[in-house]
């Protein structure tokens, strides 16, 4: 079976100042996701799902989805504030969806087979989607509690434009991931980087550490695992109206209860994406340059 390409696109770009998602990058038009899209299935993968929020999703799919709509399936899925929280009572100045762990946890309902999970305004490169394309066709499907992760190193992931967040990750000797410690605010400084806490104290990183960019490799059986933690964490963190199911906090809760090991991918891609509006003409560079090394055509 092909794998699946899982696309968070619910995002309120809140930083960036409007739909990020759809914003045009490449010189006919063309989204981030759009080349993302482009490299997985030059992988190998088969199919697509976009989350998105019902406000936005008429003209997300007339933006970016019917592109793609007559090449192969596309299905989408709605991230809202109250899919998947059981009898749990939303809280009014609850604003912002609950998360990328919550947004994974709304497809559970459309997958059946292997699937990545990735973000719409990311830029993760085509080594990357062909290193999990190759994990999937090699790691044993019998042992579906068996996932992956492609780590990026940190320094080829930063803005010049302001901090971005990150999972810093350690992992074993074999690879396999040992934890996920979820960075909200991570800048440039010097050859390096470092991270401030929420009191406003700064400490310093190398640049070297393995990060996640939120490109995982999944089985369907993490769909009653993330719903468990999800209950767990809305009745003990549900009436903050800031917190986030982060995807990355609730895998290293299952490596932790050994319920799950994931292998870290590292790749040589470098990231760049849209998260303020200054990054877009990095961004419109960036393609520019892939078009002229002959990694993408001058049109999708």
């Amino acid at each position: 079976m092909k794998p699946t390409l899982l696309i968070m696109a619910a995002g309120m770009g809140s930083r960036y100042g409007g739909l990020k998602q759809i914003d045009p990058v490449g010189p006919h038009g063309e989204t981030i996701l759009e080349y993302s899209i482009y490299d997985a299935v030059r992988a190998g993968f088969g199919n697509v799902v976009f989350i998105v929020r019902r406000h936005f999703s008429e003209i997300f799919r007339e933006k970016v989805g019917s592109k793609f709509e007559r090449k192969m399936k596309v299905s989408y899925v709605r991230q809202e504030l109250d899919c998947c929280i059981g009898n749990f009572v939303v809280p009014q100045n609850r604003e912002k969806p609950w998360g990328t762990g919550h947004a994974v946890l709304v497809a559970r309902e459309i997958m059946d087979g292997p699937f990545a999970v990735i973000n719409a305004d990311d830029y993760y490169g085509a080594n990357s989607f062909q290193i999990m394309a190759n994990y999937f066709s090699s790691v044993d499907p019998r042992q579906p509690n068996d996932y992956a992760m492609v780590g990026y190193t940190l320094r080829n992931t930063l803005s010049e434009h302001g901090h971005v967040a990150r999972g810093v990750c350690s992992h074993d000797r074999r690879m396999f991931l040992d934890k996920v410690v979820e960075r909200t605010k991570i800048e440039k400084a010097g050859s390096g980087a470092r991270f401030i806490e929420k009191e406003g104290q700064a400490f310093p990183l190398t640049g070297d550490e393995i990060v996640s960019m939120n490109l995982w490799g999944f089985y369907p059986v993490i769909f009653a695992r993330l719903q468990t933690q999800f209950q767990d964490f809305l009745n003990h963190r549900g009436q903050d109206p800031k917190a986030e199911f982060f995807i990355s906090d609730e895998v290293g809760s299952m490596i932790a209860k050994r319920m799950a090991r994931v292998k870290v991918l590292p790749t040589p891609d470098s990231w760049f994406g849209v998260t303020y509006r200054e990054d877009k003409e990095i961004a419109i560079a960036g393609i520019q340059r892939l078009i002229q090394e002959g990694i993408y055509p001058e049109k999708l």
